[in-house]
């Protein structure tokens, strides 16, 4: 299980991963910015798809684990560990 730190900018004119950036207390997040908007949940599920196919996991094995109602959230992905994950996101 790896985990994920992202910053979701919703309501872009294109869903795509930014990079990487820190948060305000220097830590690493990848940025993410999805079409959808924030609304019932459309920008959370926008964003689990997005990183489900740049990954090249199922969809169901990405979700949520923290930040539902703010654009800092915590993923969680089952089936590869953090060395995995860092290697899948080199130059995003």
């Amino acid at each position: 299980m790896a985990r994920l730190p992202v910053k979701l900018t919703p309501g872009a004119s294109a869903d795509r991963i930014d990079g990487w950036d820190v948060d305000a207390d220097g830590r690493p997040v990848l940025k993410v910015r999805v079409r959808a908007r924030p609304v019932e949940g459309e920008a959370n599920a926008a964003l689990i798809l997005v990183l489900s196919k740049s990954l090249g996991v199922s969809r169901s094995s990405v979700s949520l684990a923290r930040g539902g109602q703010s654009r800092l959230k915590m993923i969680v992905i089952e089936g590869i560990d953090d060395e995995v994950l860092r290697a899948r996101l080199t130059g995003m």
